[in-house]
């Protein structure tokens, strides 16, 4: 199992990942007419919020120590489901913020943002995986280099899907960039199909029909549900997309409400409510439900848990959003925790796996191994950001901000 990168939307701009936001126009008359921003002007407020930054390195965390220490959060896999929520959330909140300001979503620009987010630092990874492979005599790495390949083109969970059986060897050494494909298939189709939407439909219905459309997995998880399915659905773009899709539908109502609307203060309410028990909840699963465990495998979990895992998630993004001023947001909002979701959650995400098992091919185990395991990666993950990361975000900011302001002269 793995967790997705968190995600990399969620750099772009104030409110999400790495890239810069599109210029803070009114729309034109014409656009207008065309519908921009029609029913979701609220998408254009709020900005990045520090406690999903937390949330991000609480998620990683636990997913390195699932890897490290099953026994002790045997559910560990149950971030995954967290990211994706976040991923969904903080991805269509961008979106629904520039067709807010625009009339349109930049597919061309949105597409180079997710590449320079998480192209780079991937194929860096990816790179010396096959240098290892080929370059040392390592058990662990032995013909890594196919499942480089396979992780630099995002398919590492169409392979795994396909396997009925165990795992075969032929991804493991970076098995745990699947969820990463799963997120790179939904940035593919989900900006499309959002912006069709909201070009056609009024408000009300594009959130009833992304209301159904987090339905649908649930139902195509039923119909195929066997014990020899689970790989098929754990690892399926299509039957995690509701995970996604939870998210998506949470940030469109909130884009939705208006400032004054009684609807929003209801929700905001609930949710200040909820966010407690629904950690505890999630925190129980990790400790307790071996989710990816040969043979202990729930047909529930593996139908409806999975979406009740995505509502849980939803509850307490909307609770980070909303009550900055709750407990759960003042407590995943600490500076320290913040930050490292914010700059170094995906680079952890990326290195922990081939780090552990490299070291673990020198002989470590045990403590020495969660130990020098845990802090070799905070160190890689830190030169990935510094050194990749970082440097290649600055420069599209630089290269966005000069064309914007040659287009602004113009206009």
């Amino acid at each position: 199992m793995s967790i997705p990168p968190p995600d990399a939307a969620y750099e772009d701009t104030d409110q999400s990942p790495g890239g810069p936001a599109a210029p803070p126009l009114v729309p034109s008359s014409a656009r207008r007419r065309r519908g921009g921003g029609r029913g979701f002007s609220s998408a254009l407020r709020g900005g990045r919020v520090a406690g999903l930054d937390g949330l991000r390195t609480v998620a990683v965390m636990v997913v390195i120590v699932y890897h490290l220490e099953p026994e002790v959060v045997p559910g560990g896999s149950v971030a995954v489901d967290v990211f994706f929520t976040i991923s969904g959330f903080v991805i269509t909140r961008l979106l629904a913020a520039e067709y807010a300001r625009t009339g349109g979503i930049g597919l061309r620009s949105f597409y180079r943002r997710r590449w320079l987010r998480l192209g780079p630092a991937l194929l860096v990874m990816c790179a010396v995986t096959a240098v290892l492979s080929v370059a040392f005599v390592l058990p662990l790495f032995d013909g890594a280099w196919v499942a480089a390949a396979l992780a630099a083109a995002s398919v590492v969970n169409l392979v795994r899907a396909g396997e009925p059986g165990p795992y075969s060897d032929l991804v493991a050494p970076l098995s745990h960039t699947w969820s990463l494909g799963v997120e790179e298939q939904f940035y593919l189709a989900w900006p499309l199909l959002l912006l069709v939407l909201l070009r056609r439909a009024t408000a009300r219905a594009v959130l009833g029909w992304v209301a159904a459309l987090c339905v649908l997995p649930l139902l195509w998880r039923t119909a195929l549900w066997d014990p020899t399915a689970a790989h098929r659905i754990y690892n399926g773009p299509d039957t995690r997309a509701d995970q996604l899709l939870v998210g998506a539908l949470l940030a469109l109502v909130l884009a939705r409400l208006r400032a004054d609307d009684p609807r929003l203060a209801v929700l905001r309410r609930w949710a200040g409510r909820l966010c407690g028990p629904a950690l505890a909840l999630l925190a129980l699963i990790a400790w307790q439900v071996p989710i990816t465990e040969p043979g202990r495998w729930s047909p529930v979990w593996y139908t409806v848990g999975m979406l009740a895992a995505a509502v849980l998630s939803a509850v307490v993004v909307a609770a980070l959003d909303q009550c900055p001023r709750a407990w759960p947001s003042r407590l995943l909002s600490v500076p320290g925790l913040a930050w490292a979701g914010r700059n170094l959650s995906y680079g952890m995400y990326l290195w922990h796996y081939p780090v552990i098992r490299l070291l673990a091919d020198l002989g470590m185990d045990g403590r020495r191994l969660f130990l020098a395991g845990v802090t070799v990666t905070i160190a890689v993950a830190l030169a990935s950001y510094v050194l990749i990361e970082r440097p290649l975000l600055r420069r599209d900011r630089f290269r966005v901000r000069r064309s914007e302001r040659v287009a602004a002269a113009a206009r």
